[in-house]
């Protein structure tokens, strides 16, 4: 799991293990009770993605907050919306096979 403070450089290795897999984002703060349970619901589909998370409290994600400060949690999956409130994890499932499907390319 990452918690982006800043902008961040994985070393090549892990970047080319990260880069076969969909990124999960997670737009959460800190204390977000809702967020660490969605984080546990997570964990039946957790080797099929990704999870970055993105501190809406921070300052450089103050777009973010703008967005969504009463939605959290919010999720997006390679650059776009999929959920928040919560997790479904029918609707992730489905949206991680289609990413297999289609490499998982953003549109971003």
């Amino acid at each position: 799991m990452f918690l982006l403070k800043g902008p961040v450089t994985l070393k090549p290795r892990i970047s080319r293990l990260f880069s076969s897999l969909p990124t999960l984002t997670l737009f959460t703060k800190d204390p977000c009770p809702l967020c660490d349970e969605a984080k546990e619901q997570l964990q039946p589909l957790r080797h099929r993605f990704v999870l970055q998370q993105v501190d809406i409290s921070l300052p450089q994600h103050a777009v973010w907050r703008q967005r969504y400060a009463l939605d959290i949690p919010v999720f997006h999956l390679n650059g776009r919306f999929v959920m928040k409130h919560g997790v479904d994890l029918q609707l992730l499932d489905s949206l991680l096979r289609d990413e297999q499907g289609t490499g998982g390319q953003e549109d971003t």
